[in-house]
């Protein structure tokens, strides 16, 4: 249920990248063989379709017209991608309740991450955060779906 949490929490900073790490993950079959949203990330035009939007979100996201992430739509995309990220890395019992962390985390982080955002933003400018900021998610966003799931 932890890998559930942190994937909410990369998900508050880049909305789709949850699901390019997820392809990712599918495709080194490191993700729970046991629900229906991992078996749904093997599929190539998902694993795929989520790689591209994280791809677009990333590029999106140093444009100067690029909106805060706690705008509605915003929250909405973080919302279904970290739920749906949550449920894919919980056991199959507990897949409601991960995508309740996701969820819960994504929403937290949102906030959190806007506000540190914009105060780096004064400092180094939009586009230099920006890519600090990808490259820090993208790699939380590998590891959390990449580790192997310890057995209790």
């Amino acid at each position: 249920m932890l890998r559930s949490m942190l994937i909410g929490l990369t998900a508050g900073q880049r909305s789709m990248m949850p699901l390019a790490a997820l392809a990712f993950a599918a495709w080194r079959r490191t993700l729970p063989h046991d629900n229906p949203e991992a078996r749904l990330m093997q599929l190539p035009l998902i694993a795929a379709g989520g790689a591209v939007m994280a791809a677009a979100e990333v590029a999106g996201d140093k444009m100067k017209t690029a909106p805060d992430r706690t705008v509605f739509l915003g929250l909405l995309a973080r919302t279904i991608t970290s739920g749906f990220a949550g449920a894919a890395l919980a056991p199959s019992k507990h897949r409601a309740a991960g995508a309740t962390l996701g969820i819960g985390a994504a929403i937290g982080s949102s906030y959190l991450g806007l506000a540190t955002r914009k105060w780096a933003m004064r400092r180094w400018g939009q586009t230099t955060t920006g890519f600090v900021e990808d490259a820090i998610v993208f790699a939380a966003a590998m590891m959390i779906t990449n580790a192997k799931r310890k057995r209790f």
